[in-house]
């Protein structure tokens, strides 16, 4: 009908008779209510956050029960911000659920918070509203602090915080991160923040929790990092996460060679884009972990030397999906190997100053189609079809 107009607000106060507007009785009251509660639970939840900050127990506990340990949990992290943003409120009474983001900086090494969903529950008694609990919403992966007590050790380059850890362990991690850095330095340079966050969880259980996955994705699994891919350069510090039970019975040589890896996909982070495929952003990680530590091909790349010499030399690069984490060992070890012998192939045969141009020309597509033709044509002056061939060439030779 002609000059019939349909106003809604969010509570869907208004109906609509003829052209004119008719405010349902009490609705704006409603309104008013909704609001004002939200005020009220983002205030206590600024109160909290603001104890959170500054350790201060009283003031913490007069915001509620949830959690009574946090701030002790909490202690030995150097946090440089904590706060709430209320995002949703579910429920009416005197108890409701709420939906937040939590925003924390570590201090000396996020440039921007780090963003984990909660959800929270609240109770209102004597005209104030009490949080009484505080969990990671659905499907988000718990923070360190909600396993345990985390214990801090700082190092030149690297902080290292741990739950059920004991000290003399983090502190070694930490020196071997120190280590690290330098490493990557002399492969990739010196632009990158040059500074390592490792959470290490009390197990394998543990770590599955961070990353919200289960746990047995990543049994054998040494270490992983999580990071903004082709990051702005303002997003948090990436998180480079140990598997204690994986990456705590290797020898020193493999423990450096994994933190290595792992604070190359760090310092690689921001030219690493959509359009980097697995086989080149991993194996140029396992290329700076090796490099200059004298290990043949044949040490590296054992699983691909016995399909090579068993007849099964591979035909082409690998692909994404064969560095999934699906339980058949020898194929994921066959795909990071060949993706190592790609960027070792590069480095001998064209020089390490190419092989880092391909990989940042590579990042700077916009899409995964025509990434890696484009650059090896524009920077290695080969096509697809060459590349491939010559790669399995040069497998043939250094593992036949």
């Amino acid at each position: 009908m002609a000059g019939r107009r349909r106003v809604l607000s969010r509570a869907g106060c208004f109906v609509t008779l003829g052209a004119l507007l008719v405010a349902v009785p009490g609705c704006a009251r409603q309104d008013a209510e909704q609001d004002s509660r939200s005020a009220a639970v983002q205030r206590v939840l600024d109160l909290r956050a603001d104890a959170v900050l500054h350790g201060d127990g009283a003031a913490y506990r007069a915001t509620g029960g949830a959690d009574p340990n946090l701030l002790s949990d909490l202690a030995a992290v150097p946090l440089d911000s904590w706060a709430y943003k209320l995002t949703r409120i579910d429920g009416s009474g005197p108890e409701v659920t709420a939906a937040a983001e939590l925003r924390y900086r570590v201090d000396g090494y996020d440039k921007a918070p780090v963003v984990a969903q909660r959800t929270l529950g609240l109770q209102r008694t004597d005209g104030h509203w009490r949080v009484m609990s505080d969990e990671p919403a659905a499907k988000s992966g718990k923070q360190l602090w909600d396993q345990g007590k985390v214990v801090a050790v700082k190092g030149a380059h690297s902080l290292v915080l741990g739950v059920g850890q004991q000290p003399a362990v983090l502190r070694s991690y930490a020196a071997i991160a120190d280590d690290a850095v330098p490493s990557v330095d002399a492969a990739w340079g010196r632009s990158w923040a040059r500074r390592i966050v490792l959470l290490v969880p009390r197990s394998l259980h543990g770590m599955g929790e961070l990353l919200a996955a289960p746990a047995s994705n990543y049994r054998g699994i040494a270490a992983v990092t999580t990071g903004e891919a082709g990051g702005s350069g303002s997003a948090p510090a990436d998180r480079v996460i140990l598997n204690p039970e994986a990456y705590g019975v290797l020898g020193s040589f493999g423990k450096q060679v994994v933190l290595t890896h792992e604070t190359t996909h760090v310092a690689t982070r921001t030219v690493t884009t959509a359009a980097t495929p697995l086989w080149l952003s991993e194996g140029y990680a396992d290329w700076v972990g090796y490099r200059g530590t004298g290990r043949g091909a044949g040490q590296a790349a054992p699983e691909l030397q016995r399909a090579v010499q068993g007849g099964s030399a591979p035909a082409g690069l690998p692909t994404d999906e064969d560095f999934g984490f699906s339980g058949d060992a020898g194929k994921l070890a066959r795909a990071y190997e060949s993706g190592w012998m790609a960027c070792r192939m590069i480095a001998d045969q064209w020089g390490e100053d190419k092989l880092k141009a391909f990989y940042t020309s590579v990042g700077g597509h916009k899409r995964r189609a025509g990434a890696v033709e484009g650059a090896l044509q524009n920077v290695l002056g080969v096509d697809e079809r060459e590349f491939v061939a010559r790669w399995r060439v040069y497998v043939r030779a250094e593992l036949g």
